[in-house]
């Protein structure tokens, strides 16, 4: 297509092949902080959050993805270009790249990825591309049905898994469950085996385009004890492990041959009030949501637990972000917080009922308990392994109370879109006037008058307290002694080890 204007044509040294290396040797472990989920396997199903992409950067690869120095880096796709009209988005693939079956990478399957996808934001991207063609083998073209500026936000970032490829034959052959048993991707790392429970096994994909993976062998282990994955890491169990807090965190720092590794994310951590859309619920009433937000001391939350590596932000969307708006914030004030339960109606306080939140945060989420608990707000703390407790939370299965976190990429938009505005996987309820400003941004070319709208609909989250913001997470990882590389904090604002063949082995 001659009339297509390229808006992205990168040959960035970070992204392109590299000369023939050394074949892949040793073995690197992982302890997990969470217990591995097969769905997590299957870019069609990723629901929003960041987790999944900790399995997706090994075993899949995407059409453009965030990698080292570059938010939206062309892999699978060697670049793309926009007409001059936004309507159509056409994309060349990189030429001789396979899946691990050895089939090759093509056109038809993306669109079938596309078309298969069923994750977050798939309604929205469905009605925004109705169109999926395929060119030709190597050049695929998306036909949107009016501007909208948002596109490749959502499919070429982290904010969905739409465009992670999957191999329609292979797939069409073994069906959904047979994938997610033992996929096929075109990643760095093909599947070995996955033990529930326990733990998943990844081998080095020697012909990856990009380059030949140093560590020959990964293993991920579900360790959901915190105790017990710095014990592994502390024997040489484990030569890396997610989310220590607290004295763990500060034992790590002080052990010989170990490093702390704290990673800032873009994963923000609020309280939800399920139920404030019900009439006869206390939530329903501001003054109580004001409460909660003055009788939770964030700074001390932040000193106690993550070592003041967190940043309180009073925000559920990252600082980051494109279109982010600042708001001000609750002073810790627990007799302000009893004075307005007091006003509404509530002088001895009141039973909230359940708390429910992922098992990896349940640390974080009786922290705000014991503050809300402190003014008369008593929560029974209820966690959920984190595959279950997402399913809950997006089934709208859950009331009372909830401690969300996310760390899926994008801007304030698809934050919004996921969280606040209706229709959203997270939305228990909302607001006519955030929805009327979300639909209105959202096709809104001009980027001062939709930075506008978004700001306002983030001044109206924190006037009406839908939210209790917490932080944006220091996520306080640590690692060993045999490691060179261990890939935390290469690509900003992701959580975990990525891109998997930049890992190194001393020595190596």
């Amino acid at each position: 297509m001659r009339s297509l204007t390229s808006i992205v044509a990168f040959t960035a040294l970070l992204v392109a092949a590299a000369p023939a290396a050394a074949a892949p040797e040793g073995q690197m472990t992982w302890g997990v902080h969470v217990s591995l989920a097969p769905t997590w396997f299957d870019p069609a199903e990723t629901p929003g959050i960041g987790t999944p992409f900790m399995i997706l950067y090994a075993l899949h690869d995407a059409l453009v993805k965030p990698m080292p120095g570059n938010a939206m880096a062309p892999s699978l796709a060697e670049f793309w270009t926009m007409s001059k009209d936004s309507l159509v988005y056409e994309f060349v693939l990189r030429p001789g790249v396979k899946f691990h079956n050895g089939d090759p990478v093509t056109a038809d399957d993306v669109k079938f990825s596309f078309e298969r996808y069923r994750g977050a934001a798939a309604r929205l991207l469905k009605e925004r591309v109705p169109v999926v063609e395929v060119v030709d083998p190597g050049r695929v073209r998306f036909r949107l049905k009016e501007p909208w500026p948002d596109f490749m936000t959502y499919y070429g970032s982290l904010a969905t898994g739409a465009g992670w490829i999957v191999p329609r034959k292979y797939l069409e052959k073994v069906g959904d469950d047979g994938f997610k048993r033992a996929p096929v991707g075109a990643g760095p790392y093909r599947f070995v085996s996955f033990t529930p429970g326990i733990e998943l096994v990844l081998e080095a994909h020697e012909h990856y385009w990009r380059k030949v993976p140093s560590v020959k062998r990964l293993t991920l282990k579900a360790i959901p004890d915190e105790a017990t994955r710095l014990a592994m890491l502390k024997r040489g169990e484990a030569d890396v492990v997610y989310l220590l807090q607290s004295a763990l965190a500060e034992e790590a720092q002080r052990t010989p041959g170990l490093t702390l590794r704290p990673t800032p994310i873009v994963s923000t951590h609020w309280l939800v009030f399920l139920d404030q859309w019900d009439p006869k619920s206390p939530w329903a009433d501001r003054w109580i949501r004001l409460a909660a937000n003055h009788a939770i001391d964030r700074q001390a939350m932040n000193r106690a637990i993550t070592l003041g590596f967190s940043r309180v932000t009073w925000s559920i969307i990252p600082q980051t972000f494109d279109f982010y708006w600042q708001p001000p914030g609750h002073t810790f004030d627990p007799a302000r917080a009893r004075q307005l339960l007091a006003e509404a109606g509530y002088p001895s306080g009141f039973d909230a009922g359940d708390l429910w939140c992922d098992a990896a945060t349940d640390t974080m989420s009786e922290a705000a308990i014991n503050y809300l608990q402190a003014v008369g707000i008593r929560v029974r703390l209820r966690p959920l392994e984190r595959a279950a407790f997402f399913k809950s939370y997006q089934d709208k299965k859950l009331k009372n109370l909830l401690y969300s976190i996310s760390g899926a990429f994008g801007n304030a938009a698809t934050r919004l879109e996921n969280f606040v505005a209706a229709g959203g996987p997270y939305v228990y309820g909302s607001y006519p006037d955030i929805d009327g400003l979300f639909r209105e941004q959202a096709g809104e070319l001009d980027r001062k008058r939709r930075e506008a709208m978004l700001h306002r609909i983030q001044q109206l989250v924190h006037e009406k307290a839908v939210y209790a913001p917490i932080w944006e997470l220091g996520f306080i990882h640590a690692q060993g002694p045999r490691v060179a590389e261990s890939a935390l904090g290469l690509i900003p604002g992701w959580a975990f080890s990525a891109p998997y063949e930049d890992l190194r082995l001393k020595g190596k």
